[in-house]
């Protein structure tokens, strides 16, 4: 997703879906903040031992998915941890039920429920969003947008801030859990960080590019992304004036997503392919 385009769908289903999206984006935020334990235990890890799930990530998915299996059953559903179920509306929805859930596992303020639906196969390089929200479970912040019917935090329109050069830029990146992947991105950071004005790691892919959106942060930028990280903050960005793709000339993939004003992302692109930041090569 570059830029905002025309839906697929009518205005008024795209509305439905995104309030639908909002609906269960926040039910599911409060399952995760009213039964959060005073000690979080791990419940399973998935590419590394810390790449961890808890429980509270398999209940929000599991309540998100029978929300959805009520209010739309014909819909497929592709969540983190329990895999794709096709549809036959030709609508997926794409969840990501804790996103930031080390933040969560730590008591650190900042993961989010993400919600989103997509047109089209659910892969990244290819489908549609076409709704989309993240709720941000300890502040309460809600990112929300349509197809076509801009972006909002709260209700209120948001857009990305006016381009600026990169050393005058705030990014945010993040890491992933491989020992050699990490390796390799703490070489970028280190030449990204002094031709930038600073660079943030929230820990939340989700608010990060949320964060973009409403001008708290200049640009984004990570290597491997899954689908259910991309889709509703993507189309939020988009929404708000932004582009979010990824490197020689590719969308926004688990390979790399870039997101920002597009003069923004265009300069932070050219360094991030100068760097070779889509390879794991040391």
């Amino acid at each position: 997703m570059s830029s905002p385009a025309s839906s697929p769908l009518p205005a008024a289903e795209v509305s439905e879906l995104v309030a639908t999206a909002e609906r269960l984006a926040r039910a599911a935020g409060r399952l995760v903040l009213e039964g959060r334990p005073d000690r979080v235990d791990v419940a399973a890890t998935k590419s590394s031992p810390i790449d961890v799930v808890t429980a509270m990530d398999l209940a929000s998915e599991e309540l998100l998915r029978s929300g959805l299996a009520a209010e739309r059953p014909d819909d497929g559903v592709l969540g983190e941890e329990e895999g794709l179920v096709a549809g036959s509306s030709g609508v997926t929805w794409v969840l990501d039920p804790v996103d930031g859930t080390v933040n969560y596992l730590y008591g650190i303020p900042a993961y989010a429920i993400s919600v989103a639906a997509v047109v089209g196969e659910p892969d990244p390089a290819t489908w549609t969003v076409v709704a989309g929200c993240v709720h941000a479970v300890a502040d309460g912040r809600t990112w929300t947008a349509g197809a076509a019917l801009g972006a909002r935090l709260d209700g209120r329109p948001v857009h990305v801030n006016e381009p600026a050069p990169l050393d005058r830029s705030l990014v945010a990146t993040g890491f992933g859990y491989r020992a050699d992947r990490k390796r390799v991105q703490a070489r970028v950071v280190a030449e990204v960080l002094p031709r930038v004005r600073d660079v943030r790691r929230i820990g939340s892919s989700a608010i990060d590019m949320c964060m973009v959106a409403t001008g708290n942060l200049d640009a984004y930028w990570e290597r491997g992304l899954g689908a259910w990280d991309l889709a509703a903050a993507s189309l939020v960005v988009a929404e708000a004036g932004g582009v979010v793709r990824g490197l020689r000339g590719a969308p926004a993939t688990t390979e790399m997503t870039v997101a920002g004003p597009a003069p923004t992302v265009e300069a932070l692109v050219s360094l991030l392919e100068e760097l070779d930041a889509d390879s794991d090569e040391a």
